[in-house]
């Protein structure tokens, strides 16, 4: 069908030739003939045809006029070929109403914003007035830009000409505002218009989720009398944005449903993946994969890198991985987002191999590839190679260092030992370091019992984040290892006068798809009664197999026996233990930690699982442990 059709074309095309565009012996070519031509070619990617059709002109020395340059602009920015459309504008020494319209809307759409509003203020200085055409465009352009006070300009002609009653155009206007951030503006705007289009209401949704006003922008969502897949999924992703997953997971399973007028699309589950990412929720996100997959999205590059990042997060770096390979072409996003992947499991020789396939792949590297990859050299030990690409950044690859690689490098370094040279490093940074350097520096110090250190991270994290408990938990711990109970105690009482309160550890385990939440120490579970008596076999094993508590990780000042019993409450302990009490044998125990995991809790994981025949995969607030066997990923480099 599709070769008839050209087949058809090219006769039509021959004909209009010979019958239209060619003139009589003795007449002048018609230019009106050539303009009906290109309108006919414009919105159908014809580009060659359009082209024919152009030399025709030329060889018959036909120029054209701004009307004919029009239409000949429209139909080369349809086809993607922004640089003819622009050549052709400017040949023209005095462009008409529409040439100017024509021009504006193509780079307002090719987001050559700047170069829109310099023909628009060409036009307003040749007094030719804006129409309901060509005022959505340069609104467009404004907003692109956020240049607040030219789209203020932009709103008065629109009012003084009439054109603020237009529909289309006070819907650019509301746009307008909203992303330039000015909602008080656009409210106003919006409360004003009589009749509302969609798309009017979708940026009022957009605008109020990006600022976080989650119950403005849903009541406005339940009072829309229409809505369509962009105020859903507006709503959607700003509920996952703003961390309100569940809110998000209930919007998309209403139009998820057979009889939903509205249907998910690419866009939709883009925007709902990052929330089973973020609560590890494997089985939903396996959910809406299959979903996808019915509904033939699953194979759009951009949600297959979101699920790439999705089943990274959830602990499924083969999933991570099969998206990956699904990839036809691959972008600089999906690169990131598999190194990324292999990093935060720790596995940096893995991230390494993929950054170099990806250079052969013939993609640059960008700030986001090298936080990947300088993360996961650190978790592994790689520290040479670490360093090497590091000074390849601005050496080689032209890229600015910034504040996210030196925090890398600091715990680079920091890990393997070398705390001096990361003090170092952190002295020569260019830009003031903030907390995420200081705290990787605080984390080495404690690894490497280096209290002197670890008191001048702690002294600048005190300053730059003294809400944080964790830094405070991080020196008391230290304190207390080295028996300085009056420093443990005088840091209390300085936390406790600044009225920092203690972020209680807590860990999830899916379940069936059902999340079940414990809190370190926490008894009020229904099932607790069972998990002790699991706990107690636990403890009872791994000690006749040769377990030590690591009682350093308490920090009161009481008996062996109470800090025991203290370590066997947290979190992540109740959580394994209540996996292995619901949970057949062999399945894999997926636990996700709000905080780092303790020492004895990791050693206590490996004897699980080893005694207990269970791989246990295990996110912290840093990285995956997959225990295995008695043995973790991180090879006890963490």
């Amino acid at each position: 069908m599709k070769c008839a059709n050209q087949s058809c074309f090219r006769l039509t095309l021959s004909s209009f030739l010979q019958h239209f565009v060619v003139p009589a012996p003795g007449t002048a070519p018609q230019r009106s003939s050539y303009a009906a031509a290109f309108q006919s070619f414009t919105g159908k990617f014809l580009v060659k045809q359009g082209q024919q059709v152009h030399a025709h002109m030329v060889i018959r020395g036909v120029r054209p006029d701004a009307f004919v340059a029009a239409k000949m602009v429209a139909m080369y920015a349809s086809s993607g070929d922004l640089c003819s459309a622009s050549l052709i504008y400017r040949s023209i020494d005095e462009p008409s109403h529409l040439l100017f319209n024509s021009i504006i809307r193509a780079l307002s759409l090719y987001r050559c914003s700047e170069d829109a509003l310099v023909v628009y203020v060409k036009m307003h200085y040749l007094n030719r007035r804006g129409d309901h055409f060509t005022y959505p465009f340069v609104l467009k352009s404004v907003a692109d830009l956020e240049l607040d006070f030219m789209g203020k300009c932009t709103h008065g002609l629109c009012v003084k000409d009439g054109w603020v009653f237009d529909m289309y155009v006070s819907a650019s206007l509301v746009d307008m505002y909203v992303k330039c951030g000015v909602m008080g503006d656009a409210r106003k705007l919006f409360d004003g218009i009589s009749v509302k289009d969609v798309a009017s209401w979708n940026a009022m949704i957009s605008g109020y989720m990006r600022d976080g006003a989650i119950d403005f922008a849903r009541t406005l969502f339940d009072q829309m009398p229409q809505k369509n897949i962009f105020s859903w999924t507006s709503m959607i992703s700003g509920y996952t944005q703003n961390g309100h997953g569940d809110e998000a997971l209930r919007l998309f399973d209403e139009i998820s449903r057979e009889e939903s007028e509205v249907k998910p699309n690419w866009v939709t589950i883009m925007s709902i993946l990052p929330v089973c990412g973020s609560s590890s929720a494997l089985e939903r996100g396996r959910k809406i994969h299959n979903f996808a997959r019915e509904k033939g999205l699953d194979s759009h590059p951009s949600v297959l890198t979101a699920l790439i990042g999705m089943y990274a997060k959830c602990g499924s770096l083969i999933d991570a991985r099969h998206c990956f390979d699904r990839l036809d072409r691959k972008s600089l996003v999906s690169w990131n987002a598999m190194i990324t992947a292999y990093s935060s499991h720790g596995l940096g020789k893995d991230a390494v191999e993929m950054f170099e396939l990806m250079l052969q792949d013939g993609f640059s590297p960008d700030g986001i590839t090298f936080t990947g990859l300088l993360s996961g050299c650190s978790h592994s030990g790689l520290v040479d190679i670490g360093l090497r690409y590091f000074d390849s950044m601005d050496s080689i690859y032209m890229l600015e260092k910034k504040h996210e690689h030196y925090a890398c490098v600091v715990d680079l370094l920091g890990r393997a030992g070398r705390l001096v040279e990361a003090y170092e490093l952190i002295s020569k940074m260019p830009m003031q370091p903030g907390a995420s350097v200081w705290g990787s520096l605080l984390a080495s110090s404690r690894s490497h019992h280096n209290l002197e250190i670890a008191e001048l991270a702690a002294e600048k994290l005190f300053i730059l984040e003294p809400e944080c408990s964790g830094n405070y938990a991080i020196l008391s711990n230290m304190y207390a290892e080295a028996n300085m109970w009056d420093e443990v105690d005088n840091l209390r009482a300085l936390q406790k006068s600044n009225s920092v309160k203690k972020t209680p550890g807590c860990s999830w385990i899916e379940i069936n798809g059902i999340p079940h939440l414990f809190h370190g120490g926490d008894a009020s579970y229904a099932l607790m009664e069972d998990v002790q008596l699991i706990l107690k076999e636990i403890s009872d094993k791994i000690k006749a197999a040769g377990y030590v508590p690591n009682t350093c990780f308490s920090l009161h000042d009481v008996s062996e026996e109470e800090k025991e019993h203290s370590l066997f409450t947290h979190s992540e302990k109740l959580a394994v233990a209540f996996g292995l009490l619901k949970t057949p044998l062999g399945t894999v125990l997926r636990i996700t930690k709000n905080l780092r995991i303790c020492g004895d809790c990791h050693t206590v994981m490996k004897f699980i699982s080893n005694l207990y025949n269970r791989e246990i995969i295990l996110r912290d607030l840093n990285r995956f442990h997959h225990f295995k066997e008695g043995s973790c990923s991180c090879a006890d480099y963490w």
